[in-house]
């Protein structure tokens, strides 16, 4: 049988009143798709779902990982990184440090793509980078930093479109080997960071519904992406008003390719392309 949205609502009500987990203002879209995984991949049905998370406490963090879990790549959507590289990093060329704050990092690719582009651009050593998500065994992944090569290969090309080619001069190629960021071993399927890059990020867990900046200072770059699309319109509008005042003057907020800020919090951003610059009010 289908879930109706009365049975999402409950499950919702349900977590909200047994836990410290709030979903009442996530899409009931999104999350309808993700409960219905979850029924799947444990074959229960909502009845059932509810009555566990009621009783084991290491089931229902477990469904909260597994709602909370996003995909990501490294230099996922190269168009944004070409914006990034050439557009954003140069207004902090003379800046004596750069705070950066990954927002919903998930499995971690993202964080190592702004740390490769950085170190690129000669700007890593004076970088602070922070990286957060509600979700603790996908942080443990990215601070691993070690992921299974079979998928992410495809992921080499985003490489070479981000670092090594220059989509404004097809003639400039830049010959970084792969080998300065990551081991490739094709026998054990993996692809690993290395260390200088592991031991650069401070991970936090973080609540993006219920909590602000957890910490004491304000940030010249945001990511967030490809999370807030799982929040309804409210949601969504009072978290970019929590990113424009921890954002420092004329910082940077980077969302998915398929988000975008609307109503009164668009008139305190800039839209430049595919970032967001905040404005002075």
């Amino acid at each position: 049988m289908p879930l109706t949205q009365e049975d999402i609502l409950l499950f919702i009500s349900v977590l909200k009143s047994i836990s410290n987990y709030d979903f009442t203002e996530y899409s009931i879209k999104s999350f309808t798709r993700r409960i219905e995984k979850i029924l799947i991949d444990n074959k229960l049905d909502i009845e059932a779902l509810i009555n566990k998370v009621k009783k084991d406490p290491v089931f229902l963090e477990q469904i909260v990982k597994d709602i909370t879990v996003n995909t990501t790549e490294l230099f996922r959507d190269p168009k944004t990184w070409h914006v990034i590289k050439y557009r954003v990093m140069p207004k902090f060329e003379d800046k004596p440090f750069i705070n950066i704050w990954h927002c919903g990092c998930s499995t971690g690719q993202e964080v190592y793509s702004m740390m490769i582009l950085l170190n690129e651009l000669g700007m890593l050593e004076r970088s602070k980078i922070y990286a957060t998500d509600i979700n603790t065994d996908v942080m443990d992944v990215a601070k691993a930093g070690r992921y299974v090569y079979r998928f992410n290969i495809d992921y080499l090309e985003n490489f070479d479109q981000v670092i090594r080619q220059n989509p404004f001069n097809f003639e400039e190629y830049k010959d970084v080997p792969y080998e300065r960021y990551f081991q490739i071993d094709k026998v054990k399927d993996t692809i690993s960071m290395n260390p200088f890059l592991l031991n650069r990020v401070i991970y936090k867990k973080h609540d993006l519904v219920k909590q602000s900046n957890i910490f004491d200072f304000k940030f010249d770059i945001i990511f967030c992406r490809n999370v807030l699309i799982y929040f309804n319109y409210e949601l969504q509008n009072k978290i970019f008003g929590m990113f424009h005042e921890n954002l420092n003057n004329l910082g940077y907020l980077v969302l998915g390719i398929h988000e975008s800020i609307l109503g009164q919090q668009a008139q305190k951003y800039n839209k430049k392309g595919l970032v967001y610059s905040k404005k002075i009010i």
